[in-house]
């Protein structure tokens, strides 16, 4: 006789369901705790994430990791990747065709959605109808908490109906947070990257305005507010950057003392 583990409302698992379905996961918490962030930036991670997820979630024929800012006027998408490509087509139609479905509703009320027929949910008419159009009938949707503030969202879909139950539910809740630490410190390197970069351009632009500046005192004899105030006319009566102008300024001086030097 076969023996049966009860999953609450779900239906049954053998126990060779069971263990697949925690190895599975172990695997991909294996996975996810070995990330290293900044190997593969921010959108290389997330893709990351969305693979582990896929192969955590019992079911699933892929998934996507989304970010997303959230206040008063809706969400906003800051960063999305995923395991499939048709997966990808799916995030197009969420966010950018239709601004519905699961993603946006589990981010919004910051719980587990599912759906396992999405062409005739009524919740999302128009992006569950054009979805069981492309065959992708079951989605399961998990927002991603830290410290009870949102990061984002891990979406997965599967073509058959009715393919994530309670036990697919528990599982990827299970997977949600750790992933949502893993995320976030990816998404704070990103940013950490980005203000880096920012502040070397600023300090190189600061530089070159700074020589340009001192040019043109020296053309002029005025003082430094004087020749500031030049650069920024010149820069707003051609609509260039002040940082461009500088550097024009100081390009051409050195071609003048470079034509000098050879001429002497």
């Amino acid at each position: 006789m076969t023996e049966f583990i009860p999953d609450t409302d779900c239906g049954l698992l053998t126990p060779e369901q069971a263990t697949a379905d925690a190895a599975d996961l172990q695997a991909s918490l294996a996975d996810l705790a070995g990330l290293v962030s900044g190997q593969s930036g921010l959108d290389g991670m997330l893709g990351q994430v969305a693979t582990f997820a896929a192969h955590a979630i019992p079911g699933a024929d892929g998934a996507g990791v989304t970010l997303l800012r959230v206040d008063g006027s809706g969400s906003q998408v800051e960063a999305l990747a995923a395991s499939h490509p048709f997966v990808s087509e799916i995030d197009e139609i969420q966010y950018v065709t239709f601004h519905e479905g699961p993603c946006i509703t589990a981010a919004l009320e910051r719980r587990t959605v599912r759906s396992g027929s999405l062409s005739r949910d009524k919740m999302w008419p128009r992006f569950g109808s054009r979805v069981g159009r492309l065959g992708v009938h079951s989605a399961l949707s998990l927002p991603l908490l830290l410290l009870g503030q949102l990061v984002g969202a891990i979406n997965v879909y599967a073509h058959a109906e009715d393919v994530f139950d309670d036990h697919a539910a528990r599982l990827g809740a299970r997977f949600a947070a750790p992933a949502a630490v893993a995320v976030h410190n990816a998404q704070l390197l990103a940013q950490a990257l980005t203000l880096t970069t920012q502040l070397q351009t600023a300090l190189s632009n600061r530089a070159v305005i700074d020589q340009a500046v001192g040019l043109l005192r020296g053309r002029s004899g005025g003082t430094t507010e004087e020749a500031l105030a030049r650069l920024r006319a010149i820069s707003q009566r051609e609509h260039t950057k002040l940082a461009e102008v500088a550097q024009h300024i100081v390009d051409e001086a050195v071609r003048g003392a470079r034509a000098c030097r050879s001429e002497a």
